[in-house]
C-alpha cells in the first residue's frame, strides 16, 4: 500500500511553494470580493427601498418655449379677499346681511253670501211707511231677449224692494215717489265685469221695443248714459216711453226710467228705478241713492 501511495505521488506535480503561495492568496481576494459584492448588494437594496417609500413629490415639466404663459388670479382692487366677507354700508365689518323678506299681498278672497247689511239705508227725509221687502223679482228690465252667459257665475244673488220719497215733499200718507229693485250679485273671481259687459252690449243692441202698457203697448228706446264714480265700473241707461194714464192712453209726455249696475270686485248691485204710478225716475235721487249703495258694499267687504 505504501509503495502504490509512494508510486501515485511521485506522478503527481505537487507544485512548488511559491506556485502553492499564489493559488491560496488568490482564493483569499475572491472570497472578500464576494464578501464585499454581497454588502454593497445588501446596502444598495436598502437605500433603493428607502427612495421608494420616500420619493420626493414629482417635479413640474416645464412647458415648451412657445406655448403662452397665463398668469394666475390675483385680488384687485376693490374686489373682497375670498377669505373676507363682503361688508355693507352701515353694517359691521364681518356680519353677513340678512336675506331680504318677501312678503305678498294675499287678493281679496271671494264672499259667498249676502248679509242684510250688505244694501243701504235710506236717510230719514226719504223714508216712508213701506218697509223693505225681500223678493224674487227681475233683476233687470227685458232687453229685446237678451241673454247673459255670466249667469253662470254667480254665486249667491238677493233682490229686494224698496219705496221712497223726495226729500223736499213731506210725506202725509198720500203715494210715495219711487220704487227700488234693488240686487245685489256675487260672482266667481273675474266674472263681474262679464256681467257689465254684456249688458253694455244689450242695451246697445236694443235701441227700441215695444213695452206693455195696461191693455196696450207702447214704443220704449233705450241708450246708454254717461256715469262715473261709482265702484269700479258702472253702466247707466234709461228706457224712455210715452206717458200713458191707467187705460194705456198717451197722456203728451215721456216717462224715463233709469237703470244703474255698479261693479265692486267680484260684486254688482243694481238700481232699477221702476217708479210709482206715473212720473220718472229722479235722476239727482238716483244718483245719491247709487251712492249709498256703494258705500254699503264697501263697508261689507271691508
Amino acid at each position: 500500500m505504501y509503495q502504490r501511495l509512494a508510486a501515485a505521488a511521485d506522478s503527481c506535480d505537487l507544485g512548488v511553494p511559491d506556485v502553492l503561495r499564489r493559488r491560496a492568496d488568490r482564493r483569499a481576494r475572491l472570497r472578500a470580493v464576494g464578501g464585499t459584492l454581497a454588502v454593497a448588494l445588501v446596502v444598495g437594496g436598502v437605500v433603493i427601498g428607502t427612495q421608494v417609500v420616500a420619493m420626493p413629490p414629482p417635479t413640474t415639466v416645464p412647458p415648451p418655449a412657445n406655448t403662452p404663459t397665463i398668469p394666475a388670479p390675483s385680488a384687485t382692487a376693490g374686489s373682497p379677499s375670498p377669505s373676507t366677507p363682503p361688508t355693507t354700508p352701515g353694517r359691521p365689518p364681518g356680519t353677513t346681511p340678512a336675506s331680504p323678506r318677501v312678503t305678498s299681498a294675499s287678493p281679496p278672497l271671494t264672499p259667498v253670501s249676502i248679509p242684510d247689511r250688505a244694501f243701504f239705508t235710506l236717510p230719514p227725509a226719504n223714508r216712508t211707511d213701506t218697509k223693505p221687502k225681500f223678493l224674487d223679482r227681475d233683476v233687470l228690465p227685458g232687453l229685446c231677449g237678451a241673454r247673459y252667459p255670466s249667469e253662470a257665475a254667480v254665486v249667491q244673488r238677493r233682490t229686494r224692494s224698496l219705496v221712497y220719497k223726495l226729500p223736499e215733499e213731506k210725506f202725509d200718507g198720500n203715494a210715495p215717489d219711487g220704487t227700488y229693485t234693488h240686487t245685489i250679485t256675487i260672482y266667481r273671481s273675474g266674472r263681474a265685469d262679464d256681467a257689465l259687459d254684456e249688458l253694455r252690449r244689450a242695451v246697445r243692441d236694443c235701441p227700441e221695443q215695444e213695452k206693455p202698457a195696461s191693455d196696450k203697448s207702447v214704443l220704449s228706446k233705450q241708450r246708454l248714459l254717461s256715469t262715473d264714480g261709482y265702484g269700479d265700473e258702472s253702466v247707466l241707461f234709461e228706457m224712455r216711453s210715452p206717458s200713458v194714464d191707467i187705460n194705456g192712453d198717451p197722456t203728451g209726455g215721456d216717462e224715463a226710467r233709469l237703470v244703474r249696475a255698479i261693479r265692486v270686485g267680484d260684486v254688482v248691485t243694481v238700481l232699477w228705478e221702476i217708479g210709482w204710478e206715473t212720473g220718472s225716475s229722479p235722476r239727482t235721487q238716483v244718483d245719491a241713492d247709487s251712492r249709498r249703495a256703494v258705500a254699503a258694499i264697501e263697508a261689507w267687504l271691508d
